[in-house]
């Protein structure tokens, strides 16, 4: 029986990470980036598809886990009839090769261990020729090649790598597995209890750029930690999430791979590093952005890969179950082709707070944006498929529209506060003429709401950013109406669904249905203290918290019915909310938090 997706944790060397079970088995692992195939994929169906467990012979889930402080360096330990013992997990800072550290170490008594190894290779499919070479195991495929080192005698059965050994008080028993690409020279092994050091002190000393002052300081860092993990460190690249295909809805078809970049995470990634004080981070992000949409605007996508490749075909893994049957398990994405209209504005609302904060912009890069709003004022009133990637008929989704209006309010600030060339008669009025369009087709003054797309009877979780962007102040009655209605239609025992999925004849055009999105619940959060409510908005924000698992982790969404995480995991979006909010929850000034700053709250329209 699979394991509930919350009691995985998460090692990461800012290349690709791994998900470990709380039974001591890596059960999710991607080499040597990210978006590659992954060898170890029981995750998505069972151990046929490859795992690594470390963890007493008796088997069962752990009595206690942690990090270590700040760090991705993963301690979990079990008490056993015959003593406890700790598993230590990590993956040092990639050097010339991947490796994944595990380090036994023996507390008391003396515990019977078992070590099972299954390399599968291409998402489970592929078994490769496993012999020994120079005292270390070596496993071959194609183009995948890794190395076990290890002092304990291994054996093989039914392909599958064993080893039994005991371990006492104060010893400690290490494991190395390196992969590098099978046409690279076997790499020297790196010392395990080496690179344990390394990794904690990595993580430690990153950590020291943290500036927060507020009440979730824990939350907060931990939060961050995650954001670092997802990072591609080679080009700054945030994935969205480390898997594929964990459901919306178990035994559904809503199953996405999350392993790529958002455009839209832009602005409230940019948010959560630069409110945090990760300004190196905030920088390095901004430079994919800037060399992923460069081109063609009208070929601008809504994700790329981590490198900024453009093409993601999706297709179907059928040789593997799903979680908890959850099929098909989906590779690629093949809403990297849709038009989404609102990704133009996160793009120029990102880089106008990169440039607020003092990032260094240079001519080439306005030059660029220029190219996105000339775009976007001759196509702010097509109909697209909207922030949530509906699969149905494209709509003239209210949030898309804002998020036009805001590029278009970004371009105008930009010449008016920096001083930089353009037409900003022109866009002020196209700008003014999007705001005008969307109070009067999208705003329902019977119910007192703006609605999901024209003409809508659905409500968009969405529609909450409304005073975020500026859009209108918190003081507008319509904003205070919207934030009840979304309320009063979307929540399912305090948490937020995105959508009614369906509301209007079934919008997204797929079938079943989903659990309450968290960055959305965190929105409405942030969106209560916005209109003064703030012990409503604490209390919600502390709910959310108790949402996360053991190690501080949030998956995408939350099934308030069985209490269990859903989706793709560790979520990029939800730890970014949790920071964005808890900022703004903790008093920061906006103008320090975000470029939506005073200049953006309360004075408009």
């Amino acid at each position: 029986m699979a394991l509930r997706i919350e009691d995985y944790g998460l090692l990461g060397d800012l290349h690709t990470a791994a998900l470990v079970g709380r039974d001591g088995s890596i059960d999710w692992l991607c080499l040597p980036r990210f978006d590659a195939p992954a060898c170890f994929a029981a995750l998505l169906g069972d151990e046929r598809a490859g795992f690594w467990r470390l963890a007493p012979a008796a088997g069962g889930l752990c009595t206690r886990r942690r990090y270590r402080g700040d760090s991705l360096v993963l301690e979990t330990e079990w008490d056993t009839p015959e003593g406890s013992v700790r598993v230590i997990d990590a993956m040092p800072p990639r050097g010339k090769a991947a490796d994944v550290v595990r380090v036994v170490e023996g507390v008391s008594g003396r515990v019977p261990m078992r070590m099972a190894l299954r390399l599968r290779f291409d998402y489970g499919h592929i078994v490769p020729w496993v012999r020994h070479q120079d005292g270390r195991l070596a496993a071959v495929a194609g183009p995948d090649a890794a190395w076990l080192k290890t002092p304990v005698p291994l054996s093989g059965e039914d392909m599958t790598t064993y080893a039994g050994f005991e371990v006492a008080a104060g010893q400690r028993v290490p494991f190395v597995l390196t992969y590098r690409h099978s046409h690279e020279r076997m790499p020297r092994p790196v010392d395990a209890e080496k690179a344990l050091a390394d990794t904690e002190a990595f993580w430690t000393s990153w950590m020291r750029g943290f500036r927060y002052e507020g009440r979730w300081e824990e939350a907060v860092r931990r939060s961050l930690v995650v954001l670092k993990a997802l990072t591609y460190a080679p080009t700054g690249g945030i994935v969205a999430a480390v898997t594929t295909s964990l459901p919306e809805q178990p035994g559904g078809p809503r199953n996405w791979d999350y392993r790529f970049c958002w455009l839209r995470d832009a602005t409230f990634t940019l948010q959560a590093l630069l409110g945090t004080g990760f300004v190196a981070e905030a920088r390095a992000w901004r430079e994919w952005l800037l060399r992923a949409v460069a081109g063609d605007p009208a070929d601008l996508q809504i994700m790329y890969g981590i490198d900024g490749t453009r093409r993601l075909p999706e297709y179907t893994l059928d040789w593997l179950s799903g979680y908890e049957g959850s099929a098909p398990v989906r590779v690629g994405n093949a809403a990297s082709g849709q038009f989404q209209l609102d990704v133009w504005g996160e793009v120029l609302d990102g880089l106008h707070l990169a440039r607020t904060a003092g990032i260094h912009a240079d001519e080439q890069a306005w030059d660029l944006q220029r190219s996105l709003l000339d775009f976007l004022e001759g196509h702010w009133d097509d109909p697209d498929n909207g922030l949530w990637e509906v699969r149905g008929d494209r709509r003239h989704f209210v949030h898309s529209k804002v998020m036009a209006w805001t590029g278009l309010d970004r371009a105008v600030r930009a010449v008016e506060r920096f001083g930089l060339d353009g037409p900003a008669d022109r866009w002020r009025a196209t700008r003014d003429k999007i705001h005008a369009e969307v109070c009067d087709r999208g705003y329902d003054a019977e119910r007192r709401t703006f609605t999901q797309f024209y003409g809508s009877k659905g409500l968009d979780a969405a529609l909450l950013l409304i005073p975020r962007v500026g859009f209108l102040p918190w003081n507008d009655p319509r904003v205070a109406g919207t934030v009840e209605a979304v309320r009063r239609e979307l929540c399912s025992d305090g948490f937020l669904l995105r959508y009614e999925p369906q509301a209007d004849g079934n919008v997204d055009g797929l079938p079943g249905t989903e659990g309450a999105f968290v960055t959305c619940t965190f929105w409405l959060a942030d969106a209560l203290y916005g209109l003064g409510r703030h012990r409503e908005a604490y209390e919600l924000f502390e709910r959310l918290l108790s949402l996360r698992n053991d190690l501080g982790l949030l998956s995408e969404e939350y099934d308030p019915g069985t209490g269990r995480q859903l989706g793709n995991t560790p979520q990029a979006f939800s730890h970014v909310g949790l920071v964005n909010a808890a900022l703004h929850l903790s008093g920061a000034r906006p103008a320090e938090r975000t470029a939506h700053g005073r200049e953006h709250v309360g004075g408009e329209r």
